[in-house]
């Protein structure tokens, strides 16, 4: 070995040593040993108002488990299906626990709290829709790690678009995992269940 390959050696072990500690910890946390890390990167204070008016934070929902769904009405296929699947979910739980479904818009603008309500009722009415002002929602967005980008159409409307992850929160408002609606209701509403 001569003497340019041994100074090579060393920046290179150095720069394979550090990438194996970056999937290390990777590894960890999509394994669950960094389930506490990984809990309290998703979720965190807000404060909205709901379909009727009132204005509720974080806080309003401690007690009882959490369904969390970021949407907008206008969304023509991906929302309303969630939405749909939740329902379901909702009618197989126990008529005396409580639970929260929160549809969080990610259109303030056109979600006002009336727009929501009348948007809802075609759903489970255990559904609450938030709504707020721009920077409310940003906020909101930003603690649960939502994805959302406004996408100008030609007729001079636009799309909203935006992950469609459904949050399963725990009775503190900790980040569970993230809920499968396709999986059948009732193995659905089992495990949300087991928070209860």
């Amino acid at each position: 070995m001569n003497a340019k390959q041994k100074r090579l050696i060393l920046p290179i072990a150095i720069l394979a040593l550090g990438f194996i500690a970056l999937i290390g910890a990777a590894a960890l946390i999509v394994t669950g040993g960094g389930e506490q890390a990984r809990a309290s990167s998703i979720g965190g204070p807000f404060t909205l108002t709901d379909q009727n008016g009132a204005r509720v934070t974080e806080a309003s929902y401690r007690g009882a488990p959490s369904i969390v769904f970021f949407g907008y009405t206008h969304c023509p296929d991906v929302c309303p299906t969630a939405l749909f699947d939740m329902s379901e979910v909702l009618k197989r739980l126990p008529a005396d626990k409580r639970v929260s479904a929160l549809f969080v818009t990610v259109d303030p603008e056109r979600d006002t709290p009336a727009a929501l309500k009348d948007y809802l009722s075609s759903f489970d009415p255990r559904i609450s829709g938030l709504s707020g002002s721009r920077p409310e929602i940003d906020a909101a967005l930003k603690v649960y790690r939502v994805y959302s980008k406004k996408q100008p159409q030609e007729n001079g409307e636009y799309s909203m678009d935006h992950s469609a992850i459904v949050y399963l929160m725990d009775k503190q408002g900790r980040f569970v995992s993230a809920l499968n609606l396709q999986s059948p209701p009732d193995t659905v509403a089992k495990e949300i269940q087991r928070l209860m």
